[in-house]
């Protein structure tokens, strides 16, 4: 394994996960893949939520303090860290409704799916009564068959 390798692994340790198998997922991946921002946001989230995104910061912060760009109460890091922390905080909202979405697209799948299991159980349950109609009428046919005086 190189160098570049084991950065890579041990920077992004997590696998990537699989793209969806739902139709109705993919569909509506490929619908909101389509808008640019939709992109940023999600390559934003993505670097954010990311183990790399903390080996920056902690080591920003150390050079910040280390190298003595400005001195205690460090007032500009501050509002650095403040400004980035709105922006981030809107990510985690934009992938939270993200995650919304997904999960109503998931819901209306499956309603769907009930509700074409009730109109199959409906179908199912008119099927068995008129076997039990069939099955009662060929009972008492048989039955006046059996009962008939043999000649």
């Amino acid at each position: 394994m190189t160098f570049g390798q084991r950065l890579h692994k041990f920077l992004h340790p997590l696998p990537r996960l699989h793209a969806p198998i739902d139709p109705a997922l993919l569909a509506h991946e490929r619908e909101r893949a389509r808008a640019r921002q939709n992109r940023i946001a999600d390559a934003i989230t993505a670097f954010s939520g990311s183990m790399l995104f903390v080996y920056i910061h902690i080591l920003w912060f150390a050079c910040w303090i280390g190298f003595g760009v400005e001195h205690y109460p460090f007032g500009l890091l501050t509002m650095i860290v403040s400004l980035e922390a709105i922006f981030l905080s809107t990510f985690v909202m934009i992938s939270q409704n993200r995650a919304d979405a997904k999960r109503q697209v998931i819901a209306d799948e499956q309603w769907k799916l009930v509700q074409d299991e009730d109109k199959q159980n409906v179908e199912l349950l008119d099927l068995s009564r008129q076997i039990l109609t069939l099955t009662q009428e060929i009972r008492k046919l048989s039955k006046s068959v059996d009962d008939r005086p043999r000649t």
